[in-house]
Protein backbone atom coordinates (compact mmCIF):
# COMPACT_ATOMS: atom_id res chain seq x y z
CA UNK A 1 0.00 0.00 0.00
CA UNK A 2 2.56 2.35 0.87
CA UNK A 3 4.74 1.53 -2.62
CA UNK A 4 1.19 2.03 -4.46
CA UNK A 5 0.55 5.33 -2.55
CA UNK A 6 3.81 6.51 -3.39
CA UNK A 7 3.78 5.86 -6.69
CA UNK A 8 0.64 7.53 -7.23
CA UNK A 9 2.11 10.78 -5.53
CA UNK A 10 5.65 11.02 -7.40
CA UNK A 11 3.42 10.61 -11.03
CA UNK A 12 1.38 13.27 -9.72
CA UNK A 13 4.70 15.47 -8.50
CA UNK A 14 5.94 14.72 -12.33
CA UNK A 15 3.28 15.90 -13.72
CA UNK A 16 2.93 19.31 -11.37
CA UNK A 17 6.35 19.55 -11.82
CA UNK A 18 6.12 19.63 -15.72
CA UNK A 19 3.08 22.05 -15.90
CA UNK A 20 4.92 24.43 -13.11
CA UNK A 21 7.49 24.63 -15.65
CA UNK A 22 5.82 25.15 -19.06
CA UNK A 23 2.93 26.75 -17.91
CA UNK A 24 4.72 30.20 -17.28
CA UNK A 25 7.02 29.86 -19.93
CA UNK A 26 3.46 29.82 -22.20
CA UNK A 27 1.77 32.32 -20.54
CA UNK A 28 5.04 34.76 -20.91
CA UNK A 29 4.92 34.16 -24.77
CA UNK A 30 7.88 32.38 -25.30
CA UNK A 31 7.85 30.66 -28.19
CA UNK A 32 8.59 26.93 -28.10
CA UNK A 33 10.51 25.66 -31.33
CA UNK A 34 11.00 22.02 -30.20
CA UNK A 35 9.36 19.77 -27.48
CA UNK A 36 9.29 15.62 -27.54
CA UNK A 37 8.01 12.70 -25.75
CA UNK A 38 9.57 9.62 -25.43
CA UNK A 39 10.67 7.13 -23.67
CA UNK A 40 10.25 3.24 -22.82
CA UNK A 41 8.36 0.79 -20.71
CA UNK A 42 8.99 -2.88 -19.86
CA UNK A 43 8.03 -6.09 -18.31
CA UNK A 44 11.06 -7.53 -15.98
CA UNK A 45 11.01 -11.16 -14.68
CA UNK A 46 13.62 -12.68 -11.88
CA UNK A 47 14.33 -15.80 -11.69
CA UNK A 48 16.64 -17.38 -8.17
CA UNK A 49 18.15 -21.00 -8.76
CA UNK A 50 18.46 -21.74 -5.50
CA UNK A 51 16.10 -21.25 -2.47
CA UNK A 52 16.78 -18.27 -0.31
CA UNK A 53 18.46 -18.16 2.88
CA UNK A 54 16.03 -16.16 4.92
CA UNK A 55 11.99 -16.53 5.33
CA UNK A 56 9.80 -14.13 3.19
CA UNK A 57 12.26 -14.42 0.09
CA UNK A 58 10.92 -15.54 -3.00
CA UNK A 59 12.45 -17.50 -6.02
CA UNK A 60 10.67 -15.69 -8.53
CA UNK A 61 10.00 -11.85 -9.02
CA UNK A 62 8.59 -9.73 -11.35
CA UNK A 63 7.34 -5.90 -12.28
CA UNK A 64 7.25 -3.44 -14.83
CA UNK A 65 8.97 -0.30 -15.24
CA UNK A 66 8.38 3.29 -16.83
CA UNK A 67 10.85 5.57 -17.81
CA UNK A 68 9.17 8.41 -19.75
CA UNK A 69 11.27 11.15 -20.50
CA UNK A 70 9.81 15.11 -22.01
CA UNK A 71 11.84 17.92 -23.52
CA UNK A 72 10.73 21.07 -24.82
CA UNK A 73 12.75 24.08 -26.25
CA UNK A 74 12.18 27.48 -27.03
CA UNK A 75 13.53 29.31 -29.97
CA UNK A 76 16.56 31.11 -27.76
CA UNK A 77 17.75 27.21 -28.27
CA UNK A 78 16.97 27.01 -23.89
CA UNK A 79 15.48 23.49 -22.89
CA UNK A 80 13.93 21.54 -19.60
CA UNK A 81 14.65 17.73 -19.70
CA UNK A 82 12.18 15.67 -17.43
CA UNK A 83 12.99 12.45 -17.21
CA UNK A 84 10.89 10.06 -13.86
CA UNK A 85 11.17 6.73 -13.32
CA UNK A 86 8.60 4.31 -11.96
CA UNK A 87 9.73 0.96 -10.87
CA UNK A 88 6.81 -2.00 -9.64
CA UNK A 89 8.36 -5.02 -7.71
CA UNK A 90 5.95 -8.17 -7.02
CA UNK A 91 8.49 -9.31 -4.61
CA UNK A 92 10.37 -6.48 -2.23
CA UNK A 93 8.34 -3.15 -1.33
CA UNK A 94 11.65 -1.56 -1.39
CA UNK A 95 12.49 -2.27 -5.04
CA UNK A 96 9.02 -0.85 -5.77
CA UNK A 97 9.90 2.78 -5.81
CA UNK A 98 9.97 6.17 -8.13
CA UNK A 99 12.65 8.63 -8.93
CA UNK A 100 13.08 11.77 -10.80
CA UNK A 101 16.21 10.88 -12.20
CA UNK A 102 16.18 14.34 -14.77
CA UNK A 103 14.35 17.98 -14.10
CA UNK A 104 16.37 20.73 -15.04
CA UNK A 105 16.54 23.49 -17.07
CA UNK A 106 19.74 23.96 -19.30
CA UNK A 107 20.88 27.73 -20.25
CA UNK A 108 24.11 28.48 -22.64
CA UNK A 109 25.72 31.46 -24.16
CA UNK A 110 29.04 32.68 -25.06
CA UNK A 111 31.58 34.34 -22.89
CA UNK A 112 34.68 36.06 -25.14
CA UNK A 113 36.12 33.00 -26.84
CA UNK A 114 34.59 30.68 -24.15
CA UNK A 115 31.27 28.92 -24.31
CA UNK A 116 29.27 28.47 -20.79
CA UNK A 117 26.30 26.08 -20.33
CA UNK A 118 24.02 26.21 -16.46
CA UNK A 119 22.34 22.90 -15.80
CA UNK A 120 19.88 24.16 -12.96
CA UNK A 121 17.39 21.04 -11.25
CA UNK A 122 17.88 17.58 -11.01
CA UNK A 123 20.78 15.76 -13.43
CA UNK A 124 22.63 12.31 -13.73
CA UNK A 125 26.70 12.65 -14.06
CA UNK A 126 28.89 10.01 -15.20
CA UNK A 127 32.64 10.68 -15.06
CA UNK A 128 35.15 7.81 -15.46
CA UNK A 129 36.35 5.74 -17.85
CA UNK A 130 37.23 2.15 -17.00
CA UNK A 131 34.18 -1.18 -17.66
CA UNK A 132 33.87 -2.44 -14.22
CA UNK A 133 33.96 0.75 -11.70
CA UNK A 134 34.64 4.06 -12.16
CA UNK A 135 36.53 5.07 -8.56
CA UNK A 136 35.90 8.39 -9.60
CA UNK A 137 32.34 8.96 -10.35
CA UNK A 138 30.57 10.06 -6.86
CA UNK A 139 28.10 12.61 -7.77
CA UNK A 140 25.03 10.55 -8.22
CA UNK A 141 24.43 8.31 -5.31
CA UNK A 142 23.58 4.44 -6.57
CA UNK A 143 20.36 2.85 -7.01
CA UNK A 144 21.51 -0.67 -5.34
CA UNK A 145 18.25 -2.13 -5.55
CA UNK A 146 18.16 -1.75 -9.51
CA UNK A 147 20.61 -3.85 -10.01
CA UNK A 148 23.58 -4.94 -7.63
CA UNK A 149 26.64 -4.00 -9.73
CA UNK A 150 25.84 -0.32 -9.02
CA UNK A 151 25.46 1.04 -12.30
CA UNK A 152 22.18 3.08 -11.76
CA UNK A 153 21.98 6.04 -10.22
CA UNK A 154 19.34 8.30 -8.22
CA UNK A 155 18.82 11.70 -9.64
CA UNK A 156 20.91 14.84 -7.86
CA UNK A 157 19.99 17.90 -7.06
CA UNK A 158 22.43 20.21 -8.43
CA UNK A 159 23.35 23.52 -10.16
CA UNK A 160 26.37 22.38 -12.58
CA UNK A 161 27.80 24.88 -14.24
CA UNK A 162 30.29 24.34 -17.63
CA UNK A 163 33.26 26.67 -19.50
CA UNK A 164 34.52 25.41 -22.17
CA UNK A 165 37.42 26.41 -24.88
CA UNK A 166 40.53 25.67 -26.57
CA UNK A 167 42.19 25.12 -23.28
CA UNK A 168 39.76 22.53 -22.08
CA UNK A 169 36.32 22.11 -19.76
CA UNK A 170 36.27 23.32 -16.32
CA UNK A 171 32.54 21.82 -14.50
CA UNK A 172 31.78 23.14 -11.43
CA UNK A 173 28.94 21.46 -9.19
CA UNK A 174 26.83 22.80 -5.85
CA UNK A 175 24.97 19.86 -4.85
CA UNK A 176 22.36 21.00 -2.00
CA UNK A 177 21.15 17.86 -1.04
CA UNK A 178 21.68 13.84 -0.14
CA UNK A 179 20.36 10.85 -1.47
CA UNK A 180 20.83 7.73 0.90
CA UNK A 181 21.64 4.37 -0.92
CA UNK A 182 18.55 1.96 -1.24
CA UNK A 183 19.37 -1.34 -0.63
CA UNK A 184 16.71 -4.51 -0.51
CA UNK A 185 14.08 -5.12 2.18
CA UNK A 186 13.54 -8.17 4.13
CA UNK A 187 11.78 -10.16 1.63
CA UNK A 188 14.26 -8.62 -1.13
CA UNK A 189 17.26 -11.03 -2.59
CA UNK A 190 20.43 -10.20 -2.66
CA UNK A 191 20.44 -8.61 1.51
CA UNK A 192 22.24 -8.70 4.33
CA UNK A 193 21.31 -10.88 7.12
CA UNK A 194 20.21 -7.81 9.21
CA UNK A 195 17.95 -6.06 7.10
CA UNK A 196 19.19 -1.98 6.88
CA UNK A 197 16.81 0.71 7.94
CA UNK A 198 15.62 2.78 5.19
CA UNK A 199 14.20 5.62 7.76
CA UNK A 200 17.02 6.07 10.44
CA UNK A 201 19.55 7.97 8.40
CA UNK A 202 22.69 9.01 10.01
CA UNK A 203 25.20 11.79 9.40
CA UNK A 204 28.19 12.90 10.72
CA UNK A 205 27.33 16.81 9.85
CA UNK A 206 25.18 18.63 11.53
CA UNK A 207 22.80 19.74 8.63
CA UNK A 208 22.69 15.94 7.85
CA UNK A 209 21.10 15.06 4.28
CA UNK A 210 21.13 19.39 3.75
CA UNK A 211 24.42 20.00 3.60
CA UNK A 212 25.77 21.90 0.50
CA UNK A 213 28.72 19.36 -1.29
CA UNK A 214 31.03 21.08 -3.63
CA UNK A 215 32.88 18.94 -6.52
CA UNK A 216 35.14 20.36 -9.83
CA UNK A 217 36.38 18.76 -12.59
CA UNK A 218 38.91 19.82 -15.02
CA UNK A 219 39.22 17.67 -18.78
CA UNK A 220 41.21 18.04 -21.48
CA UNK A 221 42.43 15.85 -24.41
CA UNK A 222 45.76 16.02 -25.79
CA UNK A 223 46.86 14.38 -28.40
CA UNK A 224 45.52 10.56 -28.29
CA UNK A 225 45.45 11.14 -24.19
CA UNK A 226 42.44 12.10 -22.15
CA UNK A 227 42.96 13.22 -19.05
CA UNK A 228 39.82 14.09 -15.74
CA UNK A 229 40.81 16.02 -12.37
CA UNK A 230 38.61 15.81 -10.08
CA UNK A 231 37.87 16.75 -6.47
CA UNK A 232 34.58 16.48 -4.39
CA UNK A 233 34.09 17.99 -0.71
CA UNK A 234 31.19 17.41 0.61
CA UNK A 235 28.92 14.14 2.02
CA UNK A 236 29.64 10.54 1.17
CA UNK A 237 27.99 8.73 -1.47
CA UNK A 238 28.87 5.08 0.25
CA UNK A 239 27.39 4.80 3.60
CA UNK A 240 28.88 2.80 6.89
CA UNK A 241 26.32 0.00 7.97
CA UNK A 242 26.35 0.28 11.80
CA UNK A 243 24.20 -1.90 13.95
CA UNK A 244 21.48 -0.50 15.83
CA UNK A 245 17.79 -1.27 17.67
CA UNK A 246 14.33 -0.70 15.93
CA UNK A 247 12.00 0.91 18.47
CA UNK A 248 10.23 -3.10 18.76
CA UNK A 249 13.49 -4.23 20.15
CA UNK A 250 14.86 -6.04 16.98
CA UNK A 251 18.78 -5.57 16.21
CA UNK A 252 19.20 -4.22 12.23
CA UNK A 253 21.95 -1.99 10.49
CA UNK A 254 21.47 1.99 10.08
CA UNK A 255 23.68 4.13 7.34
CA UNK A 256 26.18 6.65 8.36
CA UNK A 257 27.14 9.22 6.40
CA UNK A 258 31.14 10.92 6.89
CA UNK A 259 32.13 13.96 5.22
CA UNK A 260 35.36 13.03 2.58
CA UNK A 261 37.74 15.46 0.39
CA UNK A 262 38.29 13.39 -2.83
CA UNK A 263 40.81 13.81 -5.49
CA UNK A 264 40.55 11.87 -8.78
CA UNK A 265 42.35 11.04 -11.77
CA UNK A 266 40.97 9.17 -14.54
CA UNK A 267 42.87 8.70 -18.62
CA UNK A 268 43.02 6.93 -21.15
CA UNK A 269 45.51 6.64 -24.34
CA UNK A 270 43.94 5.34 -27.43
CA UNK A 271 46.69 3.62 -29.93
CA UNK A 272 44.65 2.16 -33.06
CA UNK A 273 42.86 -0.70 -31.46
CA UNK A 274 43.75 0.02 -28.23
CA UNK A 275 42.40 1.92 -25.07
CA UNK A 276 44.58 2.12 -21.90
CA UNK A 277 42.92 3.30 -19.26
CA UNK A 278 43.27 4.36 -15.38
CA UNK A 279 41.22 5.52 -12.60
CA UNK A 280 43.03 6.56 -9.05
CA UNK A 281 41.40 8.43 -6.10
CA UNK A 282 42.65 9.64 -3.02
CA UNK A 283 40.02 10.03 0.11
CA UNK A 284 40.24 11.24 3.42
CA UNK A 285 37.47 11.18 6.00
CA UNK A 286 35.71 6.95 4.94
CA UNK A 287 35.07 4.55 7.10
CA UNK A 288 36.91 1.41 6.92
CA UNK A 289 34.99 -1.91 7.86
CA UNK A 290 36.43 -1.81 11.82
CA UNK A 291 34.47 1.30 11.91
CA UNK A 292 37.87 3.95 12.20
CA UNK A 293 37.98 6.84 10.18
CA UNK A 294 40.93 6.53 7.49
CA UNK A 295 42.22 7.85 4.41
CA UNK A 296 43.06 5.55 1.48
CA UNK A 297 44.08 5.41 -2.24
CA UNK A 298 42.63 3.36 -4.85
CA UNK A 299 43.76 2.81 -8.04
CA UNK A 300 42.01 0.78 -11.20
CA UNK A 301 44.15 0.05 -14.46
CA UNK A 302 43.33 -1.65 -17.69
CA UNK A 303 42.23 -1.42 -21.17
CA UNK A 304 40.33 -2.84 -24.06
CA UNK A 305 41.51 -4.56 -27.50
CA UNK A 306 39.01 -4.35 -30.31
CA UNK A 307 39.04 -7.01 -33.58
CA UNK A 308 37.52 -5.63 -36.18
CA UNK A 309 35.65 -7.70 -38.92
CA UNK A 310 36.57 -10.76 -37.41
CA UNK A 311 36.09 -13.82 -39.53
CA UNK A 312 35.36 -11.79 -42.34
CA UNK A 313 32.12 -10.66 -40.83
CA UNK A 314 30.43 -7.10 -39.55
CA UNK A 315 31.27 -8.28 -35.81
CA UNK A 316 33.56 -6.99 -33.85
CA UNK A 317 35.07 -8.14 -30.71
CA UNK A 318 36.09 -6.38 -27.84
CA UNK A 319 38.08 -7.77 -24.65
CA UNK A 320 38.46 -6.21 -21.43
CA UNK A 321 40.91 -6.53 -18.62
CA UNK A 322 41.30 -4.60 -14.97
CA UNK A 323 42.99 -4.47 -11.79
CA UNK A 324 41.59 -2.92 -8.48
CA UNK A 325 43.69 -2.26 -5.59
CA UNK A 326 42.47 -0.31 -2.53
CA UNK A 327 45.37 0.46 0.32
CA UNK A 328 43.24 -0.36 2.52
CA UNK A 329 43.06 -4.22 1.96
CA UNK A 330 40.54 -6.53 3.58
CA UNK A 331 39.10 -3.32 5.66
CA UNK A 332 37.76 -1.85 2.60
CA UNK A 333 33.72 -1.67 2.75
CA UNK A 334 32.30 -4.25 0.12
CA UNK A 335 30.72 -2.23 -3.18
CA UNK A 336 28.92 -4.72 -4.49
CA UNK A 337 28.57 -8.40 -3.69
CA UNK A 338 30.77 -10.50 -4.05
CA UNK A 339 33.93 -8.77 -2.98
CA UNK A 340 35.20 -5.17 -2.11
CA UNK A 341 37.73 -4.21 -4.89
CA UNK A 342 40.42 -4.22 -3.37
CA UNK A 343 42.74 -6.61 -5.05
CA UNK A 344 40.74 -8.07 -7.87
CA UNK A 345 40.83 -8.52 -11.43
CA UNK A 346 37.86 -8.22 -14.26
CA UNK A 347 38.30 -9.93 -17.45
CA UNK A 348 35.38 -9.22 -20.10
CA UNK A 349 34.00 -9.81 -23.70
CA UNK A 350 31.70 -7.87 -25.74
CA UNK A 351 30.38 -9.45 -29.56
CA UNK A 352 28.72 -6.53 -31.40
CA UNK A 353 27.13 -8.25 -34.09
CA UNK A 354 26.18 -4.99 -35.99
CA UNK A 355 23.17 -6.63 -37.54
CA UNK A 356 19.98 -4.20 -38.16
CA UNK A 357 19.11 -5.82 -34.85
CA UNK A 358 21.78 -4.48 -32.48
CA UNK A 359 22.51 -7.46 -31.21
CA UNK A 360 25.33 -7.73 -28.56
CA UNK A 361 26.87 -10.50 -25.95
CA UNK A 362 28.63 -9.10 -23.27
CA UNK A 363 30.76 -11.94 -20.78
CA UNK A 364 32.26 -10.67 -17.65
CA UNK A 365 34.34 -12.37 -14.84
CA UNK A 366 35.35 -10.58 -11.30
CA UNK A 367 37.58 -12.34 -8.94
CA UNK A 368 39.30 -11.77 -5.46
CA UNK A 369 42.99 -12.56 -5.84
CA UNK A 370 42.84 -13.10 -2.15
CA UNK A 371 39.79 -14.52 -1.36
CA UNK A 372 37.27 -17.52 -2.81
CA UNK A 373 34.44 -14.06 -3.81
CA UNK A 374 33.95 -14.81 -7.78
CA UNK A 375 31.23 -13.84 -10.04
CA UNK A 376 30.20 -14.12 -13.71
CA UNK A 377 27.59 -12.16 -15.36
CA UNK A 378 26.52 -13.28 -18.96
CA UNK A 379 24.12 -10.49 -21.34
CA UNK A 380 22.10 -10.49 -24.37
CA UNK A 381 20.66 -7.22 -25.83
CA UNK A 382 18.68 -7.59 -29.47
CA UNK A 383 16.50 -5.16 -30.74
CA UNK A 384 13.33 -7.52 -32.01
CA UNK A 385 11.27 -5.02 -34.11
CA UNK A 386 10.55 -1.37 -34.49
CA UNK A 387 9.63 -0.11 -31.00
CA UNK A 388 10.27 -3.92 -28.85
CA UNK A 389 13.97 -4.81 -27.45
CA UNK A 390 15.07 -7.85 -25.37
CA UNK A 391 17.55 -8.34 -22.61
CA UNK A 392 18.90 -11.25 -21.12
CA UNK A 393 21.14 -11.66 -18.23
CA UNK A 394 22.15 -14.18 -15.89
CA UNK A 395 24.32 -13.34 -12.65
CA UNK A 396 26.27 -16.12 -10.99
CA UNK A 397 27.93 -16.06 -7.88
CA UNK A 398 30.55 -18.77 -8.06
CA UNK A 399 31.62 -18.50 -4.87
CA UNK A 400 31.96 -16.25 -1.62
CA UNK A 401 34.02 -15.95 0.79
CA UNK A 402 33.02 -16.90 4.49
CA UNK A 403 34.81 -13.28 5.49
CA UNK A 404 32.94 -11.05 3.02
CA UNK A 405 30.18 -9.94 4.45
CA UNK A 406 28.13 -10.62 1.75
CA UNK A 407 28.54 -14.23 2.35
CA UNK A 408 24.83 -14.47 3.21
CA UNK A 409 24.07 -13.38 -0.46
CA UNK A 410 25.48 -16.64 -1.74
CA UNK A 411 22.48 -18.27 -3.01
CA UNK A 412 21.49 -15.40 -4.59
CA UNK A 413 22.48 -16.01 -8.06
CA UNK A 414 20.14 -15.09 -11.22
CA UNK A 415 18.47 -14.51 -14.48
CA UNK A 416 16.52 -11.73 -15.48
CA UNK A 417 14.64 -10.85 -18.77
CA UNK A 418 13.42 -7.35 -19.82
CA UNK A 419 11.06 -6.75 -22.65
CA UNK A 420 10.71 -3.33 -23.14
CA UNK A 421 8.43 -1.14 -25.21
CA UNK A 422 10.06 1.81 -27.06
CA UNK A 423 8.05 5.27 -27.73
Amino acid sequence: MRASTALCRAAFGAVWLLALIVAPVTCAGIEIADYDFSGSIGIEGRWYPEAALFPGQRDHASGFVLEPEFYVEDSAGRSFTLAPFFRLDAADTRRTHVDIREAYLLLFGGLGDHDWELRLGVDQIFWGVVESQRLVDIINQVDFVEHPDGTAKLGQPMAHGTLSGDWGVLELFALPYHRARTFPGRRGRLRLPLVIDDDNIRYESAAERWHLDFAARYSNSFGPVDVGLSVFDGTNREPAVQLDFTPGGDLNLVQYYTQIRQFGLDAQLTLGPWLLKLEAIQRAGSLNLPGREENYVATVVGGEYSFYSIFESVADLTLFGEWHYDDRGRDAPPSRAPGTFENELFTAARLAFNDVQSTEITASFIGDLGRSSHSLAVGLDRRLAENWSLHLEAIVLLGIDKEDIHYYTRRDSFIELNLSYNF
